[in-house]
């Protein structure tokens, strides 16, 4: 608090000069940002202030001091996503897919393909598809998200047993398994393509009901510790799937960042920089929409965790809907067998893949 209580009075004194300027834009800057009755200024502190300044000769100046933390600290998320919040990731969906299809091999009754089709974002998304071509009945149909770091060729032999048990399943890569460079950029763009992940998972189920071989009714979602964090954002928009499983997942990136483990990740950048970071981020931040979920919910976590400690488990575990079936294992991020059966015996009640034998 100590740090905006010393910058309101100098923030008073200089209120005059503000009023006075002629450029607004040249005002602005990482920290300071000026509009046509307002000064924000963004500084590393926990707390706020605000004030309105007043002039004999000219209009009232209203001074607004934020305190984001540079320490670490959760922000405040601002409860459940509101509805302009989940209009971020509208996108049109009778635009053409151009889903693209290449055969890569067949065996044990799967054929398994690569597969790209257009990003309402822009681009083209990338991916492979498990298809078990020798069942002619309506199948399930899963979407899987990969971690970070990671791709879809990453899950293929979860993908793989799931089809070899009945399910045609897609698994996508995400934005910055596509491109060059740093995986998460700390900027805005970690922003954009979150937004348009969600776009493309849910264009990835678009394609999965375009396959005259699936059932509509039965499809369900999986994401793995930064797929299960997508995951909980994708629950809280897409409203076609039938069960969601999400795997060593977490609140958010800002959840993450702001927690004990992840901290340490964030913490080497400027102060203004998580600052901006934090801002971008923390309105689509997954918890904020898990609430939404219209299915049932798995929850698997791993009580020996590195990565995804306990109580940043834990939140998302709270801010999810019933029905939810939450299970934890005495176990890392790699959860191990046991937790592979469970998923599978859920799914088999959920979405009726074959049952393990």
């Amino acid at each position: 608090m100590k740090a905006v209580v010393a910058l309101v009075p100098a923030l008073l004194a200089a209120a005059p000069l503000v009023a006075f300027a002629t450029h607004p834009a040249e005002q602005n800057g990482p920290l300071l940002t000026r509009a046509a009755d307002s000064l924000v200024v963004h500084v590393g502190a926990s707390a706020g202030a605000a004030a309105t300044v007043r002039n004999a000769s000219e209009p009232a100046v209203r001074v607004r001091v934020y305190g984001d933390s540079c320490g670490g600290a959760r922000p405040d998320f601002g409860g459940l996503a509101t509805a302009a919040d989940r209009d971020l990731f509208r996108y049109d969906a009778d635009a053409p897919l151009n889903l693209q299809k290449t055969v890569d091999s067949t065996a044990n009754g799967v054929e398994v393909s690569s597969i790209s089709f257009s990003s309402p974002d822009g681009g083209l998304v990338t991916g492979l598809m498990w298809d078990p071509v020798t069942r002619t009945d309506p199948r399930p149909g899963m979407v899987l998200m990969h971690g970070l770091p990671g791709n879809a060729k990453a899950l293929e032999g979860l993908a793989q047993n799931y089809a070899r048990h009945g399910a045609l399943v897609i698994a996508i890569d995400a934005p910055f398994a596509r491109r060059d460079g740093p995986l998460m950029r700390y900027t805005a763009a970690d922003r954009a393509e979150q937004i348009q992940v969600i776009k493309d998972l849910q264009r990835a189920v678009d394609v999965l009901r375009s396959r005259p071989n699936v059932d509509d009714d039965r499809i369900a979602f999986v994401g793995f510790s930064w797929g299960g964090a997508t995951g909980a954002l994708f629950v809280g928009i897409e409203r076609r799937l039938q069960a969601a499983a999400l795997v060593v997942g977490h609140g958010g990136q800002v959840s993450h960042a702001t927690g004990p483990e992840g901290f340490k990740h964030i913490s080497g950048f400027p102060c203004a920089t998580r600052v901006a970071w934090i801002r971008a981020m923390a309105p689509i931040e997954p918890i904020r929409f898990v609430g939404h979920a219209n299915v049932p919910l798995l929850l698997q976590n791993g009580m020996q965790d590195i990565f995804i400690p306990v109580a940043d488990a834990a939140e998302l575990h709270a801010a999810a809907p019933e029905p939810k079936t939450v299970l934890w294992y005495t176990t890392g991020h790699n959860l191990g067998q046991q937790a592979r059966a469970d998923r599978h015996r859920w799914l088999a009640e959920m979405i009726g893949i074959d049952p393990l034998m």
